[in-house]
């Protein structure tokens, strides 16, 4: 009988909640959040989702601007500060 590795997560299991705040001229509050298994995967989230809504953008970013992703723990503390600015030099 072959050993098999499970990975079993159980349903009682408590997952911390991050919230990804994008801020740039008008910024957005995540009032929902998300349940991440821990910081490694928010930052993993957060990597995935400033690339997503980064080029959506679709041309509007202009020298002078910026944009940014902050991660927050379940008590809104800050985690991680992902900031794309642009200048003309």
């Amino acid at each position: 009988m072959a050993v098999r590795n499970i990975f079993y997560v159980s349903p009682f299991l408590w997952m911390p909640r991050y919230f990804f705040n994008v801020h740039n001229e008008g910024s957005s509050p995540d009032m929902e959040g998300e349940e991440l298994l821990n910081n490694e995967a928010a930052w993993l989230e957060a990597t995935l989702m400033a690339g997503n809504l980064f080029k959506d953008i679709h041309g509007k970013f202009k020298p002078g601007d910026e944009w940014s992703l902050e991660v927050t723990d379940e008590r809104r503390n800050p985690l991680y500060f992902i900031r794309v600015s642009a200048e003309e030099i």
